[in-house]
């Protein structure tokens, strides 16, 4: 099994491009099936977007994956169309059970593994199956599957979820695009990933209007006509190196390929913590920090502070004077990375959904565990700052979401390497 090696203290410069968004990608991927040739730019080449593509040629759609430029190629021809997403290739990925809405869609049926992913929480699938009944879809769970059926196709209808779920959001907003007549979908998520969805979909021919956290599918025509859109920059990519700048800027720090508009929220956090943060429209740099402040954030759908920055901003708070509170309100089981940076010297106690994080502290390397995708990074920023020598374990978690991690890193001076 590999690992990461970690030498810290080594200050940070250079400029770090950040890749396109695994979370805009994997929905749109999905949507793709609706579709009949589809051209998908700025895509990262990282595992759970690996694994989608098995899936949708899985189903029978032909794909062309360019890695050198990033982009691939996807047409569906309706010819040998298996309705079936199976366990091996979602057990790993909660993102593939969004080819639900695609299939049932089009198709009018879907066999759909129970999902994947990471062991954050229970983060059932009752809210896409709620929105699926509310469009006709008769659906069953049976041997771990998803047993969706709509004979005579979807039918328009006015959804309003219970709670705001990033993904049911999106299985129902693709659902809906092949249903009859209009769809209402009321307190859903407006993550700008979502809204880069919703961009792909109309460039397929959907009519859909966003308001406040409302949004209005018409009744469309999907074109057969090649369709192009290249995806948003990945937005907790960015946060996680803005964090790495904060840390260990030796002067600045430059990040690029970005729009500072879609992150003022972590900016705004980030600023009051203390972080030097300079803004261009496309690129931000961050510059050595002094002194870092205490402050209690909760993390919230956006646009709050997002859950995926929380363990990331924990690492920073170990720095900060100070005793400091993240409130965790999306996830129950999120804080899993907390035992390990304790090995490494930190003062961090639970108490219910909130984590104390006391500091300045001085961290010590140890080996340690990844638990998930955005833990294991936080493993990285706190092996970067600690004394001596870093081991991270079960790094496959990175792999899922973190395009070209170590040598992003090493090329602005930091110590890492793969065994």
């Amino acid at each position: 099994m590999q690992k990461l090696i970690i030498k810290g203290k080594k200050k940070l410069s250079g400029k770090i491009s950040i890749s396109g968004s695994k979370n805009a990608t994997l929905p749109i991927l999905a949507a793709s099936i609706l579709a009949t040739n589809v051209k998908v730019k700025n895509i990262p080449l990282v595992k759970d977007i690996f694994t989608m593509i098995e899936l949708l040629k899985f189903i029978g759609l032909k794909t062309k994956l360019n890695k050198k430029k990033n982009f691939i190629e996807i047409y569906n021809k309706d010819k040998n169309i298996n309705t079936l997403a199976p366990y091996k290739l979602v057990k790993t990925m909660r993102a593939g059970v969004l080819v639900l809405g695609s299939l049932l869609g089009k198709y009018k049926k879907a066999k759909v593994s129970l999902p994947g992913g990471c062991a954050i929480g229970t983060r059932p699938v009752d809210l896409h199956l709620f929105a699926l009944k509310k469009l006709g879809a008769k659906i069953k769970i049976k041997d771990g599957y998803i047993l969706a059926e709509a004979k005579n196709g979807l039918k328009g209808t006015k959804i309003k979820f219970p709670s705001i779920s990033v993904g049911a959001t999106e299985n129902a907003l693709i659902a809906a695009v092949n249903a009859r007549g209009t769809t209402i979908l009321k307190n859903c998520a407006i993550e700008p990933e979502i809204k880069d969805l919703i961009s792909f979909l109309e460039k397929m021919g959907a009519k859909i209007s966003l308001i406040g956290r409302t949004i209005l599918i018409k009744e469309s025509k999907i074109k057969t006509s090649k369709i192009n859109h290249e995806v948003i920059f990945d937005r907790i990519e960015l946060g996680t190196y803005m964090i790495a700048g904060a840390l260990l800027a030796k002067k600045n720090l430059i990040i690029d390929k970005i729009d500072t508009k879609i992150i003022k929220s972590e900016i705004n956090i980030l600023k009051k913590i203390g972080v030097k943060i300079t803004q261009k429209k496309k690129s931000v740099i961050i510059k050595k920090c002094k002194r870092l402040k205490k402050i209690n954030i909760i993390t919230k759908p956006f646009p709050g502070f997002p859950t995926d920055l929380q363990a990331q901003l924990m690492v920073l708070l170990t720095q900060a004077d100070g005793i400091s509170k993240i409130k965790e309100d999306i996830f129950e089981n999120r804080f899993m990375h907390v035992p390990e940076l304790k090995r490494m010297g930190a003062h961090i106690i639970i108490k219910d959904k909130t984590a104390l994080i006391k500091g300045p502290t001085k961290l010590t390397g140890a080996e340690v565990m990844a638990t998930d995708l955005r833990a294991s990074v936080s493993l990285v920023l706190a092996g970067m700052i600690a004394e001596n020598r870093t081991i991270i374990n079960r790094i496959y978690h990175l792999d899922r979401g973190y395009e070209f991690l170590e040598s992003k890193l090493k090329n602005c001076k930091a110590q890492i390497k793969r065994v």
